[in-house]
């Protein structure tokens, strides 16, 4: 089992950038896939990214491929994700959450974090 905690949430202009981080507790957060996913107020919730345990292979959805970088660092248990050239749509409560799956699907994550808000101004 793993506990996420979600940070660096903030409003930002438009072209900003802000990193969010995912603090883990429990010595298994490195046997996880981890994944970033975000919802808008009266939207589903939406995959953002995707890394394996090792950190060897990302995947991220269409929205953010190019401008978002998603990484780990196994000796401190915690993600990042890096948001570059944000858009105004990109405002959304941001999740991180644990896979035992490499996959896009909310369902497949069965740990998560309360969430952070990001809101990108025009």
């Amino acid at each position: 089992q793993v506990q996420l905690v979600e940070s660096g949430g903030g409003l930002v202009q438009a072209g900003g950038s802000l990193r969010l981080s995912c603090a883990a507790s429990g010595r298994t957060f490195r046997s996880y896939v981890m994944g970033w996913f975000r919802q808008a107020p009266d939207k589903e919730r939406e995959f953002v990214a995707t890394i394996t345990w090792s950190g060897d292979y990302t995947t991220y959805g269409d929205s953010v491929r190019g401008r978002f970088t998603i990484s780990r660092d196994n000796a401190e248990n915690i993600l990042y994700l890096q948001m570059d050239r944000l858009k105004p749509e990109d405002t959304a409560v941001y999740y991180c959450a644990a896979s035992v799956y490499y996959k896009r699907t909310p369902e497949a994550y069965g740990f998560w974090g309360q969430g952070t808000q990001v809101t990108v101004s025009s």
